[in-house]
């Protein structure tokens, strides 16, 4: 693991402005949270916060908002966020050296809407493949050593099998040191073994363990009767 606890302070705000009025980063603030685990997973309805969450994380390590690896330095046209410029942390035994020195540091932020821009900054020709190989190109050739991995739901370009890929690459990344910290709404992801998964919503942030997920009861529950589903939302 890289990081143990990232925090954030800030002297004075307005609870009732963006995005001091998001429950989990009104937790970040009080309490800072704590990765017990080489990857984490970041769950939440949209809305939630988990976005603004791992951009916030990201941006805190050094990563661009738009996306790439810790050698490109803001590509994008705007500047930190608030919260990304305000946050702070706690070294794990091995991050101590990367986290000390700005040149140590490696890592990758991928977010799904400004994937392909990255991609092609980082030489991996997106435009010869479909957008899932493209982010499937990242994992193979850019995830590949110890630093913080933050993904902001990768799912959405991938099938059910490339899932499963990129959860090989999770644990193998996890075997060798890295740190990965992902923001999804799929339950084939969350259930890596020995993932940690946060909750974020109206409460802040809790653990919860993969079996009780809101996420994989509603799946479990459509997958078992989709009518059941449908017929609240269909004419």
């Amino acid at each position: 693991m890289i990081i143990e606890r990232a925090y954030a302070h800030i002297a004075s705000h307005d609870e009732n402005a963006w995005p001091w009025s998001v429950p989990c980063v009104r937790g970040l603030l009080a309490d800072g949270v704590r990765f017990t685990a080489p990857v984490t997973f970041i769950v939440g309805e949209n809305g939630s916060g988990k976005s603004t969450l791992v951009e916030a994380l990201a941006e805190g390590f050094g990563l661009d908002s738009w996306g790439g690896s810790h050698d490109w330095r803001y590509a994008s046209p705007r500047a930190k966020s608030v919260l990304g410029e305000r946050i702070r942390f706690d070294a794990a035994a091995r991050g101590r050296r990367m986290l000390g020195s700005w040149s140590a540091r490696k890592g990758f932020f991928l977010r799904a809407e400004t994937a392909m821009d990255a991609l092609d900054r980082e030489g991996l020709a997106p435009n010869s493949v479909s957008h899932g190989e493209g982010f499937l190109a990242a994992f193979r050739g850019k995830f590949l050593e110890p630093g913080l991995y933050v993904l902001d739901e990768p799912e959405a370009a991938l099938s059910f099998g490339s899932c499963l890929e990129l959860l090989g690459h999770f644990d193998q990344l996890a075997k060798q040191g890295a740190q990965v910290i992902c923001a999804t709404h799929s339950p084939l992801l969350t259930a890596l073994p020995g993932a940690d998964i946060i909750e974020v919503g109206d409460h802040g942030m809790r653990r919860v363990a993969w079996q009780d997920l809101a996420l994989v009861d509603h799946w479990r529950r459509y997958l078992a009767d989709p009518h059941a589903y449908l017929r609240h939302i269909l004419g």
